[in-house]
Formats: C-alpha cells, sequence, structure tokens
C-alpha cells in the first residue's frame, strides 16, 4: 500500500512541478531527487516542505539521499574530503543537493587536511561539517586526523566506504581480517561509530551521531560507515519525518549544597588557592575572574587556552604545565587548594600528576565524573561549569566571602614571579638573532620570530594557528590575548599540520576572518596540501613556515635527557619559497634573517587577496636565548622514573 503510494506521490510530484530530475543513479528510484533537494532548500529544512505540502512524507528514497538529508537536517551543509570508488553514489546525491545549492563539497586533495580543517572549522568557527572518503587507505587517513577532534572535544561526522554486507568475498581495500566490521572496531575505539548495515538504520545512526557531535559534555567524531552495497539501496517507503533532528540540551546544574558546603569549607582553609582551567572553561572567564578575588586565588590556564581571561588582569599567570612558564608552574608548585575547571589532566597539562606539589585538597568542576574524581581529596562538582560556578560564588557571597581588598602574600608572590617570566621573554625578543652553524649566518630566534608574526596577527585582529611541536611550545609560551577566540592550539592531539590544514577554513567558513598558520618545517611537509588547494578554494590567509631543518622539540628533549640528538634531523635542503612560488596563484615570500625582513614580508602576505606562504629561517641550537625554557616535570623517556616516584609522594 505504502509502496504505490509513495510511487504515485513521486510521479505527480514531477508532473504537477513539470520538471525532470536530472540525478540518475543505476538501480536507484531517483526521480524525485533534485525537486527533494530545491524544497528543503526553498523551505529550510524537510520537516517544514512536508508541512506545506510540497514534497509527500512517504518518499522512495535511497540510503545515501536519506542520509544526506539527515545530516542537512541537523544543520550539516559543508562537506569535506576525497572520493574514491567507495563513495560514488553518495558523491552523486551530494553533487544533485549542491546543484540546488542546498549543500557545498569541497574537493581536496588528502584525507587528513580534509579532517583538519573540518576540526577547527568546528572549533573556531562551530560550523559543522562532514569529511567523506572512500574505503580503506583514504577512510585511514581521515581517520588519523580525527584524533585531533577527538582529543580536543570537536564534533564532526566522518562518512566513510565500507565493506559490503553480503560478505562475498574480501573488498579492495577493506582492512584485511577475517572479521566482521573491522572498521567499526576502529570508530569504536576512537570514539562512536556505527555501520547502517541495511537502509532503515539510518534513523538510529543519525540519532546516535548527533549525540556524539552536539554532545555538550565532550562531543567528539562520530563515522558513518557506508556498506557499498547499501548506499544506493531504496526505501520505497521511507518516512523523512523519522530523520532526527539535532538535540538541544539544557545545561547541567548541580543542586546539591553540600557539595558547596564542602568546597566552602575547603576555601576557607586555604591560604594558597589556584584556579588551573581548560578546554572546559572556555566560557568561564567572568566566573574565574570573580572567583578568584573572592577566594584571593590566581588563575593558570592550560596551553590551548588563551585570552578566556585577559593576560594583563592581575589574577591572571601565564601557561602550567610540564613546558609551562616561571609564574604559571609556581602557581601551580605552591598552591594548597587546587580548583580545576573543565579539564582532564592530559599528561602535560599538569606534569604527570606533579605539578600539585603542595595541594591538600581539589575541587574540581567537570562534566564527566571520570574527569572530576581524577584527583584525590576531590570535591567533585559535576555538570556545566559556569552554571555551577555562579552557583558557588553566589554560595560563597552568603558565607561572607568578598573580594579582598589590596593585595595579599600569596598574590603578590605570583605578580613577582610573572613580572620575572615577562622579564625572561622581554630579553629574548631584544636578542633576535643567534648564529646558527646549519644556516653558517645569524637567523631570528624561534621566539623573537613567532612574537614577531604574533604581535602583527593581533595588530590585524587576524587568527593565529599552531601547529605542534616547538613552534606551538614557544607559541603558548608567547601569546599574550586579552579576548578569546582567534588564538588556537591543538594540544590535544598535537598533530603536525592541523595549522596549515586549517587555512582552509578561510575559504570555507560563512564569515572567515584572516588568519595566520604558524607551522614548523616539520608540520608542514607532513600535510602541504593546503599551497594546492587553498589556490582552489580561494582561501585568504598566510602560512608562515619556521624553519630550523629540524624536529626542535623532539630534539630538544634529546638533549634534556641524553645529552645529544639522534635523527631528529637530515641534510636535506629545501627552498619552501621556491617550492611554495611553483604554485600558480600561491604568494610566496622569504621571510629574510631579521625582524625588520620578516615584517615587511608580513606585511606583504596580509596585502595580497589569496594564500601566501612566508618562509623563514629560525636558530636551532643549545643558546638559552634560543627558546623560552622548560618549567616542568613529564612522564617521558628517563624522567619517568623519577616522575612517577614524585607523583606517588604526592599521592593526589
Amino acid at each position: 500500500m505504502y509502496n504505490s503510494i509513495a510511487r504515485i506521490s513521486n510521479l505527480l510530484f514531477a508532473l504537477l512541478t513539470n520538471k525532470k530530475c536530472n540525478c540518475t543513479i543505476t538501480n536507484m528510484n531517483t526521480n524525485g531527487m533534485e525537486l527533494r533537494a530545491q524544497a528543503v532548500v526553498r523551505n529550510g529544512c524537510v520537516k517544514i516542505a512536508i508541512e506545506k505540502g510540497e514534497i509527500p512524507q512517504f518518499q522512495a528514497v535511497s540510503l545515501a539521499e536519506a542520509l544526506v538529508i539527515g545530516l542537512l537536517n541537523q544543520g550539516v551543509k559543508k562537506f569535506l574530503g576525497v572520493f574514491g570508488h567507495g563513495s560514488t553514489v553518495l558523491g552523486e546525491v551530494l553533487s544533485c543537493y549542491e546543484r540546488a545549492r542546498a549543500l557545498r563539497m569541497w574537493n581536496l586533495r588528502n584525507e587528513t587536511e580534509a579532517a583538519h580543517c573540518a576540526t577547527m572549522l568546528k572549533w573556531h568557527y562551530g560550523e559543522t561539517a562532514a569529511v567523506v572518503t572512500s574505503i580503506g587507505p583514504g577512510a585511514l587517513h581521515a581517520f588519523a586526523g580525527s584524533l585531533g577532534s577527538a582529543s580536543n572535544g570537536i564534533g564532526v561526522y566522518h562518512i566513510y566506504g565500507d565493506e559490503t554486507t553480503h560478505d562475498e568475498g574480501p573488498n579492495m581495500q577493506q582492512i584485511p581480517i577475517g572479521r566482521q566490521g573491522g572498521f567499526l572496531s576502529l570508530a569504536n575505539t576512537m570514539g562512536s561509530g556505527y555501520q547502517i548495515h541495511t537502509p532503515e538504520s539510518v534513523f538510529t545512526a543519525l540519532r546516535l551521531g548527533a549525540s556524539t557531535v552536539f554532545n555538550p559534555d565532550f562531543p567528539g567524531p562520530f563515522f558513518l560507515l557506508l556498506p557499498m552495497n547499501i548506499q544506493s539501496a531504496v526505501m520505497e517507503t521511507c518516512n523523512l519525518l523519522e530523520l532526527p533532528a539535532p538535540p538541544r540540551y539544557a545545561p547541567a546544574a548541580c543542586l546539591d549544597r553540600e557539595i558547596f558546603s564542602e568546597a566552602t569549607r575547603l576555601a576557607s582553609a586555604a591560604s594558597a588557592v589556584t584556579i588551573k582551567f581548560g578546554g572546559g572553561g572556555a566560557d568561564c572567564g567572568p566566573e574565574m575572574l570573580e572567583l578568584a578575588e573572592l577566594l584571593d586565588a590566581v588563575i593558570v590556564p592550560g596551553a590551548k587556552m588563551s585570552g578566556v581571561v585577559p593576560y594583563s588582569s592581575r589574577r591572571f599567570m601565564a601557561v602550567g604545565g610540564s613546558k609551562g612558564s616561571i609564574c604559571g608552574n609556581f602557581a601551580m608548585n605552591e598552591a594548597d587548594l587546587v580548583i580545576v575547571i573543565g579539564a582532564r589532566a592530559v599528561c602535560q597539562w599538569d606534569c604527570s600528576g606533579t605539578a600539585w606539589k603542595k595541594a591538600r585538597g581539589v575541587v574540581n568542576f567537570n562534566t564527566r565524573p571520570l574527569d572530576a574524581g581524577h584527583y584525590n581529596r576531590t570535591v567533585a562538582v559535576i555538570g556545566d561549569a559556569r552554571t555551577n560556578l555562579r552557583s558557588w560564588i553566589d554560595y560563597l557571597k552568603k558565607e561572607g566571602f568578598a573580594p579582598k581588598v589590596g593585595s595579599s602574600p600569596w598574590l603578590e608572590a605570583n605578580l613577582a614571579k610573572k613580572r620575572e617570566w615577562q622579564e625572561l621573554k622581554r630579553k629574548r625578543f631584544a636578542n633576535p638573532t643567534l648564529f646558527d652553524p646549519v644556516w653558517g649566518r645569524k637567523v631570528l630566534t624561534q621566539p623573537a620570530a613567532i612574537e614577531t608574526a604574533y604581535r602583527f596577527a593581533v595588530e590585524k585582529g587576524a587568527a593565529r594557528y599552531f601547529d605542534a611541536g616547538d613552534v606551538q611550545a614557544n607559541g603558548f609560551q608567547i601569546v599574550e590575548d586579552e579576548a578569546s577566540g582567534l588564538t588556537f592550539s591543538d594540544t590535544g592531539a598535537s598533530y603536525m599540520g592541523l595549522a596549515a590544514s586549517s587555512l582552509l577554513c578561510t575559504a570555507i567558513a560563512d564569515r572567515p576572518v584572516y588568519t595566520f598558520a604558524f607551522s614548523g618545517d616539520g608540520s608542514f611537509t607532513m600535510t602541504p596540501q593546503v599551497i594546492f588547494d587553498g589556490v582552489e578554494h580561494g582561501a585568504r590567509g598566510c602560512l608562515i613556515i619556521f624553519d630550523n631543518r629540524s624536529m626542535g622539540a623532539i630534539a630538544g628533549l634529546q638533549m634534556a635527557q641524553y645529552g645529544h640528538t639522534y635523527r631528529t634531523n637530515d641534510s636535506v635542503e629545501v627552498d619552501y619559497t621556491a617550492l611554495a612560488g611553483s604554485v600558480k596563484g600561491v604568494n610566496a615570500l622569504f621571510g629574510g634573517y631579521d625582524t625588520v625582513s620578516f615584517k615587511d614580508a608580513l606585511r606583504k602576505a596580509y596585502a595580497y587577496d589569496g594564500l601566501s606562504v612566508v618562509t623563514v629561517p629560525v636558530y636551532i641550537g643549545d643558546d638559552e636565548l634560543g627558546g623560552l625554557g622548560v618549567y616542568g616535570n613529564w612522564n617521558v623517556g628517563n624522567w619517568c622514573a623519577e616522575v612517577q616516584k614524585e607523583h606517588h609522594r604526592i599521592g593526589l
């Protein structure tokens, strides 16, 4: 019955509109696909199109088209990736919907690049995208890139081709093991996934996907696996209203007054309070400042969270952790009460558990019980950090807490350390060049070069993306943001090439801002495709390649641990300016050997209406002026025994 009604409805729909669908896919009933796409565009969503009678509720729709409509229903209108034999059906549906201007697909040259760009698009601009790949190597490339979104808590859809469900024999490029759902096992290890084994399972897949991608606690990647034989399979009476809308979540509040009472008791007994926050505290700047005044506390950020609290605030110290800073690590080491806000306590965040040397207690604001209870002697405040901070602030005020007048010994000690830190940085910026035997001349140090580019970007109101390695470490030690939202550092995965690939966001975002990507030569060569795809799709930004012909961060670790480097550099001389300049449309510039020349190159890059690449040689060596130092511990290499011993001594 429904089968006949659906076919008649589709036929009448086509006749009444006097149009013929140009989208044809073998073995698929797609006569109404183009008309459905146009109706979705006219009405904004499929639900309204059905309510207005422009399309029938029950229709013959392929799995691939139902998936696309379902993603559009969740606001996912941007797709990035590389097509292959495992995604031809999906590609045809996307092409039809793109002709109707319902969505946009950006074809890229590398799947990892697509994953990086989709991650930053959500992180910076709040736009949810889907990464599209084929089966096999392409999917594995994208899967590797999904570590960035998984580690940083960023919701992105991944759509991969998958082996056929009839299991007629090994499919080319599937994982070559005799096990059902091989790729699904990988997906469920990284995050969450669903193999759409039958067309009708798409509704559940999209509902589970939305609960992961739009999760308010800790979102992440969701993997939609499309067996090649199912993509074109048709649901003759597909109920388009069964496609789930994106969920809406109210902030979760802690209603247990005993929790706030216990936290207040700890605060009353403390004389050295440090607030340390991570990604979950991104929206809590005003609350943290108010809380710090009530508790006479200082605030220390995690490495990726710049500008949440203005750097100039008297209670704000610089970054803390295994790389850290003089003032940030002092505030952690000396605190007798720790207030954690929205952090997972990743090894470098708290020096593998050794940063809180004097802490007698912890108040931990987190959405996940596992993270909230990470430390012993903890009062766990579960739920939305901002909501619960406001509740505790109100409770403290009722208990008689008020902002401190003047300074205290604790605050003065921290301010002295911050002045010491600022002077250390100033000295390096005042001595911007050192002789480097690799270059055979004086070149800029990384701190001086990064500070020059950072200040220029701030002056222009441009975004700053930092790649992994030495560039990233120097970067989060240098930045002094007064507001958040323009500096991004992937300290979750520390994925080489993420910043360079993310420059594509300037061509994809609805309202892009000019962006500088700070990348080492090693990070750039991991995923250099942006110099092609940036031109193809109209990126407007600047990739800065800080070239020290070395894996600087790892070489530094080797020197510190063993007194020599090993296999962290090579003798290949690469002219990155010539390499980038060989691509028509790229504005390739040499940054020179001093700050004057480098600033001139940055000005020329910023003035160019397209993609610029600026290459600047930088120093690597033992001179202390060549870096910003290390102020914490880390459970890595031959330090492990001592770090672990200290961790267990502290017992937190």
